[in-house]
């Protein structure tokens, strides 16, 4: 009977970092961006500040979790490792090309169909594009990314596989947003109804070929700058549209999918060929 309930196993705080992380988020936004916004009416410079100050959610998550994510790890160590390895500036560039032009093509086609100036779908919002800069970068790929993709990426492709885990990251990430999405439905004109779902959907498939693209790129070399500077690259596009509808995010939709689909065939590919190559070595 003894030996029933010994286990050495090392017990699995995964996922209850992932409940953790959408709780402090959804409390956070709701406590802090909520008063802000409606009990303080704050100026939109400071509402944009409590917004980036949410977003650090995942790392403020992890950070507290530390010691029992990694049992026996050093912060320093870690953080050391997860930015040490070489850049790589062929990774950065098809990472950072996939995700503008899978965001802008979308917007050319709505252009077009609209007849509206390309232009027009953009706005700076009263900022100046270093202060944007600034902004987009603060606001969700230095804050989320050491928890997202520094320990969770890694944790679920341990738990479950390449393909599976970067589908199950990208359901979490999404659905991590979900308090949000009602803000977003102001992209629609505040219809609910069939423009919603077709946001909801774009967001789930958008955040999951993120994923994707973040995970192919970082499997080839492990430094976190890539996930930050792919996040950083979708953020200068998406949180500047203006005037944009269902319409947009459905064409949004396919061509995150379709760059998904092609960075999946593209790691597969090439992971099939140096397996033929190390077997014949």
């Amino acid at each position: 009977m003894k030996a029933r309930f010994e286990n050495n196993r090392k017990p699995d705080f995964m996922w209850n970092y992932v409940i953790f992380a959408y709780l402090l988020f959804w409390i956070m936004v709701m406590v802090l961006g909520g008063s802000a916004a409606m009990v303080f009416n704050a100026p939109p410079a400071l509402q944009r500040a409590v917004e980036a100050l949410c977003a650090w959610a995942p790392t403020i998550a992890f950070l507290a979790m530390f010691r029992k994510l990694i049992p026996g790890a050093n912060l320093k160590a870690f953080m050391a490792k997860v930015f040490r390895p070489k850049l790589r500036f062929d990774l950065m560039l098809a990472g950072g090309v996939a995700v503008v032009l899978s965001s802008i093509i979308p917007l050319f086609i709505l252009s077009v169909s609209k007849g509206q100036p390309f232009t027009s779908f953009f706005s700076l919002k009263g900022y100046s594009l270093p202060v944007t800069l600034l902004l987009c970068l603060f606001a969700g790929p230095l804050g989320e990314e050491l928890g997202w993709r520094g320990y969770l990426r890694v944790a679920l492709d341990k738990k479950y596989g390449f393909i599976k885990a970067s589908l199950v990251a990208g359901v979490i990430w999404a659905f991590w947003h979900a308090i949000l999405w009602f803000v977003g439905v102001a992209f629609m004109g505040d219809e609910i109804g069939w423009p919603f779902v077709i946001y909801i959907i774009s967001n789930i498939v958008v955040m999951t070929s993120l994923v994707i693209i973040m995970n192919v790129v970082m499997n080839k070399s492990e430094n976190l700058i890539y996930a930050i500077w792919i996040h950083l690259c979708y953020n200068v596009v998406f949180y500047h549209l203006v005037n944009v509808d269902y319409v947009y995010f459905a064409w949004l939709t396919l061509f995150y999918a379709v760059t998904g689909a092609l960075f999946l065939l593209y790691h597969y590919g090439h992971f099939s060929i140096r397996r033929k190559n190390e077997a014949l070595s």
